[in-house]
């Protein structure tokens, strides 16, 4: 009998809560919202490969696209050239290579890569 009880409880979570018509959604505006999501996931996706491949072509980098560490920019710093990274303080970026200078090349949040020195990051 025990058993029984513990297999009845699971099945309240599948039944629906009768509401009145009223103050339901219709399944439409559902479905709109649904393809708005997927749609703003497709087109930051198709940015997210735009930017990578402005990142092959400029920095003529051949590996795979690895994250070594996540860091912390420290200060605002506005870039100088097209190959830096643009960064504002808090930011998190991630760091993709090492390079031999004193500067990485770091991924923001929106897709974005570029050198960002070391001495103006924060790593955790």
């Amino acid at each position: 009998r025990e058993k029984d009880d513990k297999y009845k409880t699971w099945m309240p979570k599948f039944l629906m809560v009768k509401e009145e018509k009223d103050q339901r959604k219709s399944s439409n505006d559902v479905e709109r919202n649904i393809f708005k999501v997927k749609k703003s996931n497709a087109e930051k996706s198709r940015k997210m490969e735009k930017e990578e491949k402005f990142f092959r072509e400029t920095f003529m980098y051949n590996k795979e696209i690895n994250v070594i560490n996540t860091a912390t920019a420290e200060c605002s710093v506005p870039s100088k050239r097209t190959v830096d990274l643009p960064v504002t303080a808090g930011e998190q970026l991630d760091v993709i290579d090492v390079t031999e200078g004193s500067a990485v090349i770091c991924r923001n949040s929106e897709g974005r890569y570029g050198y960002v020195l070391v001495e103006h990051l924060n790593f955790r």
